[in-house]
């Protein structure tokens, strides 16, 4: 009898606490699966990992971009897009309406987005200021209405070819893109970065070693040959690159490469990270919200 008595009480003064202990793990598990928390982007694994790297995809024809969503998908692997207006295998461009449902979906599984100019312009040189004229740039798109012909801008006119791009991802995806950009063909000069960062965004290229090989061609640079020299020469700390689709490559890189290099990597004890977590960008990240 008193035993039983005992085991009452017992049991009556440990419900408080098993509440308490219930309530706990359910504000860890919100927490846990709120948007934007480490855990519901993925993001645990390289906050706690020695040898993370950045893979960065610039957008293309976006053919594979399916592909390469359900690769990151399957592996929980984030990354940051580039986005510029390029022509698309369907037609109409990589920010357009046809593809705002895959910028959704990326934006909900915890990517992130930069610009990489509108119209893709490639800088071509600078024009230096005179008595007539602020500091100018030769740039040549190879998107849009302009595509392929030389044009001139100011340092206002390519901050707006930037932005024009990052204003149209917010619209896509419904979130503040990051305050980096890419320059196509990474072509750029200290006057054009100046002019760049003057309006709120920092240039981000890629390690020698993270040049991925998506843009060579197939004929001469196999799929495997591709994927056993990013295995062999990636570092820890390296930004990686590669495109939503090549025009010229015929033996298409993702999946082929992409998944391979991804458990081969993750094997290596290496993890994936967005930009948002690169030590080169995270102050420049939190001072331009």
């Amino acid at each position: 009898m008193a035993s039983g008595r005992w085991t009452t009480r017992g049991a009556e003064r440990r419900r408080p606490a098993a509440r308490r202990v219930a309530g706990w793990m359910f504000a860890i598990v919100f927490i846990a699966c709120s948007p934007g928390s480490s855990w519901a982007t993925g993001q645990k694994g390289s906050e706690n990992c020695g040898k993370p790297v950045y893979l960065t995809f610039d957008t293309g024809h976006m053919g594979i971009a399916p592909l390469v969503a359900d690769v990151l998908r399957r592996h929980d692997v984030k990354v940051t897009f580039f986005a510029a207006n390029e022509a698309t295998q369907e037609g109409e461009g990589s920010l357009g309406p046809h593809w705002a449902p895959w910028w959704r979906a990326r934006a909900a599984e915890g990517h992130a987005f930069a610009s990489h100019t509108y119209d893709h312009a490639y800088w071509r040189g600078d024009i230096p200021a005179d008595a007539s004229h602020p500091q100018r740039f030769r740039i040549r798109p190879s998107a849009g209405p302009q595509q392929g012909r030389d044009l001139v801008l100011d340092a206002a006119g390519y901050c707006a070819e930037i932005r024009r791009s990052a204003e149209r991802l917010r619209d896509l995806t419904g979130q503040a893109p990051l305050p980096l950009f890419r320059a196509p063909g990474g072509k750029t000069s200290p006057a054009l970065l100046a002019a760049a960062r003057g309006c709120g965004y920092a240039h981000v290229g890629w390690a020698p070693a993270g040049f991925l090989g998506d843009e060579l061609p197939s004929e001469r640079f196999s799929n495997q040959a591709l994927l056993d020299k990013a295995l062999r020469d990636v570092r820890p700390g390296d930004i990686l690159l590669a495109h939503l689709g090549i025009w010229s490559r015929k033996d298409p890189w993702a999946p082929a490469v992409l998944e391979p290099l991804i458990v081969g990597l993750q094997k290596k004890g290496f993890c994936f990270a967005t930009l948002r977590q690169h030590p080169d960008y995270r102050d420049w990240i939190s001072r331009h919200p």
